[in-house]
């Protein structure tokens, strides 16, 4: 079962985001909150496995809870939920520490499979948000495939190639699955690299990945050691 705290200062929406998750007998809505500051200390309380907040809230907005959440409860995924699409909210939603990125506007089915996948230990941003990052690391703002490269240099050829499974978006299991090697292996590399690399999250490490390169080639990285 899936634990999962829902933070909105909109009633009606933490409403309809309750039902839709409801649906999924494997997902269980245990607690609410209506702003930023109770969402943190319903997780300190409950440590469910998602924390799901809105980006606009009051007290303390969604993307300042994010931040204090990666660093008091770094068990508890957690997960953007927002009308907003603009690029300002994405990259500080990535940077404050948020696994996944998802638009109010987006398929139900959305934020169902990104609950799930944040929750396994993988990333998950919507189909909008995943195009304009793709987007950027083609040579927008994001680019830095050289500075990528010199990060990357310094990890081991089997982090590398955790690294490149994670940047395509696998969760541990998967990737555990890939390389035949038990989850808790799995788990060591990721936190490994997140250290090496000196990011926060498995998204930023996702974005390294991708500017370096090691993604173009996910065919192989089951093949070498």
């Amino acid at each position: 079962m899936i634990r999962v705290l829902l933070a909105d200062d909109e009633a009606m929406i933490r409403a309809g985001v309750r039902a839709i998750l409801s649906a999924d007998p494997q997902i269980e809505v245990v607690a609410e909150a209506a702003d930023g500051r109770e969402a943190i200390e319903l997780t300190l309380g409950l440590r469910p496995d998602v924390t799901l907040l809105d980006i606009r809230m009051p007290r303390l907005d969604g993307l300042g809870a994010a931040a204090e959440l990666r660093r008091v409860a770094p068990d508890t995924a957690v997960m953007m939920l927002t009308t907003f699409g603009e690029d300002e909210y994405i990259a500080r939603a990535l940077s404050s520490g948020a696994s996944g990125f998802l638009l109010k506007s987006g398929d139900p089915l959305e934020l169902l499979a990104g609950v799930r996948a944040v929750a396994d230990g993988a990333a998950y941003l919507s189909p909008k948000v995943a195009h304009r990052v793709i987007t950027e690391l083609s040579g927008g703002r994001m680019s830095g495939g050289a500075a990528a490269r010199r990060r990357t240099a310094g990890l081991t050829p089997r982090e590398r190639q955790v690294l490149a499974l994670l940047g395509s978006g696998l969760s541990n299991a998967e990737i555990a699955a890939r390389l035949h090697v038990v989850e808790g292996t799995v788990k060591a590399y990721v936190s490994a690299i997140l250290t090496r690399l000196e990011v926060r999250n498995r998204v930023q490490a996702a974005v390294i990945a991708y500017e370096a390169g090691l993604v173009d080639g996910i065919a192989d990285t089951s093949r070498s050691s």
